[in-house]
């Protein structure tokens, strides 16, 4: 597909494109969803359980758009000032530093909010002039306010399966967005996604989806989450690099999923029924 050439994208910029294709598999018609809110002007939501493509998907629109991509993963201490900007003192100077939403906006790019429900629920106030059809973002410091360029694109993502009353989105948020709903691919799709991400055959990728497959039976059960795709590829390169396929799926799939001993025992019989 020719990628979207309507904007020059700065010079200084080039860092935050994406130059190489990244490889992503279809599930669905994701790509077909995130265009047509991408030329409508809407902003997306993600959602899904960790590890199995959200961000890789963003970075995939990112380069099929010619945008520049700004990521900023979520948590507790964000503030408003580190999306939109602060001033700092330089060489005794005072100047002002855009933040990674604000460069977005300036520069007609796709800025992520990744795992959005970590951040301050006064710091997500900030996109809301953002993802309606005002499209504006308030920079109170400065006393501006910047209209974004049709080709800038607001995108957040959530797993679900964390949710809780205190770590939720707001109506007022949610609805302002297209969602787009991430699952685990089905055997065959995360085979392949296995055989090509961690550079093995497919014998050994079918074994480890099934390994994944089977712990994902266990949410719910003793574990929050079963084991991602993202965690079967690390087991994946460290088996294709010469680990023993017990030790690999152990420390990259088990230890990561859970610290109760008995839990880990079980994931321990687990492997060893399927290696």
């Amino acid at each position: 597909m020719k990628k979207d050439k309507q904007q020059e994208i700065p010079q200084g910029l080039s860092s935050f494109l994406i130059q190489k294709e990244p490889y992503y598999l279809p599930q669905g018609k994701e790509i077909e969803l995130c265009e047509t809110a991408y030329h409508f002007r809407l902003p997306v939501l993600l959602k899904g359980p960790t590890g199995c493509g959200k961000t890789r998907f963003m970075e995939y629109m990112a380069w099929r758009l010619n945008r520049p991509l700004f990521t900023v993963s979520c948590h507790d201490d964000l503030s408003t000032s580190d999306l939109v900007g602060r001033f700092l003192i330089k060489a005794g100077e005072t100047v002002w530093m855009d933040g990674p939403l604000t460069m977005a906006v300036k520069h007609g790019g796709i800025c992520y909010l990744d795992e959005i429900v970590e951040a301050r629920k006064d710091t997500t106030v900030v996109i809301h002039p953002l993802a309606d059809d005002r499209r504006q973002l308030p920079i109170e410091k400065l006393g501006q306010i910047l209209h974004a360029p049709d080709s800038f694109m607001l995108a957040i993502s959530y797993n679900p399966g964390y949710q809780s009353v205190l770590k939720d989105l707001k109506p007022s948020t949610r609805q302002r967005f297209v969602a787009i709903d991430f699952r685990y691919p089905d055997q065959d799709h995360e085979m392949e996604i296995v055989t090509h991400e961690a550079h093995i055959d497919r014998e050994l990728a079918e074994s480890l989806v099934r390994l994944g497959r089977m712990t994902r039976n266990l949410k719910d059960q003793g574990l929050q989450e079963g084991a991602s795709t993202r965690l079967l590829i690390h087991a994946g390169k460290l088996i294709g690099s010469g680990i023993d396929p017990l030790l690999a799926c152990e420390s990259a799939v088990c230890q990561p999923l859970t610290d109760d001993q008995e839990i880990l025992d079980g994931l321990k019989e687990m492997i060893r029924a399927v290696f």
